[in-house]
């Protein structure tokens, strides 16, 4: 089975039919990204509404459109924002709401926002993460999901695992529209997440996850190209004594 060639099938199947359809919103083509989508904002409300979120003081949130609605909420909720830069080239940063005034909470959400009221910290200076919200372009109900196909979201939470800032019981959610949930099975590789719960504008779905996600950072799959992209790889590398036979 080619596991990527299905992925990839999947992806471009929900891209061309939200698009298709009207539901797409900016920045559109969707190809290659997250798709933003109309009713984030009534995924977002419905997720503040959940025990899970209620209780989080630390939440991280990944930096595409359709969850800036998440961030800005997260913010409201006078809770700390953890939000990996794109492409995690520049780690990790630290939004605390008690530093940015109400009225510019919309603007800190925002990607351009969080770079000028969050700050960067390492991984292992960050505090312990209690919810996870994660993009998808797609999503089945057995809590199997797409990403946009860079594996950004994987290796996000495989770094926050080496540090213990997250574990298997940190609970995992997607904000979705409805189109984006699929009945068909997702092939799963081994650093590929599992969500606990799916978020769209009409409805959650609590996810009766078994399996068991990376404990870390696979490190045979890290790539040349990865650590020169990500510059924090080979800090962490460095930082826990790990050893690339292609640095050797």
């Amino acid at each position: 089975m080619d596991v990527k060639r299905i992925k990839n099938s999947i992806r471009r199947r929900i891209w061309s039919e939200m698009e298709r359809k009207g539901v797409a919103r900016f920045p559109t083509p969707l190809t290659h990204r997250i798709p933003n989508f109309q009713g984030a904002e009534e995924a977002a409300s419905r997720l503040a509404q959940m025990d899970i979120f209620k209780r989080a003081k630390v939440v991280k949130v990944n930096p595409d459109a359709p969850q800036i609605p998440v961030r800005k909420l997260v913010l409201m909720s006078s809770k700390i924002l953890i939000m990996p830069t794109p492409r995690l080239r520049q780690g990790f940063l630290l939004l605390d709401p008690s530093t940015i005034p109400k009225y510019l909470i919309p603007r800190a959400a925002t990607i351009k926002g969080a770079f000028i009221f969050g700050k960067c910290v390492k991984p292992w200076d960050l505090p312990i993460i209690d919810l996870v919200v994660i993009g998808s372009v797609a999503v089945n109900v057995n809590g199997i999901r797409i990403g946009k196909g860079g594996g950004y979201a994987e290796l996000e939470y495989a770094i926050l695992r080496e540090f213990n800032k997250v574990n298997d019981l940190t609970p995992i959610v997607t904000t979705v529209h409805d189109m984006q949930i699929i009945d068909s099975e997702i092939p799963r590789e081994p650093h590929d997440l599992v969500v606990d719960y799916i978020v769209t504008p009409t409805r959650i779905i609590e996810v009766n996850r078994k399996a068991s996600r990376p404990r870390g950072i696979i490190w045979s799959i890290i790539t040349p190209n990865k650590l020169r992209e990500i510059p924090i790889l080979k800090e962490i590398a460095d930082r826990k004594g790990v050893r690339l036979k292609f640095l050797q």
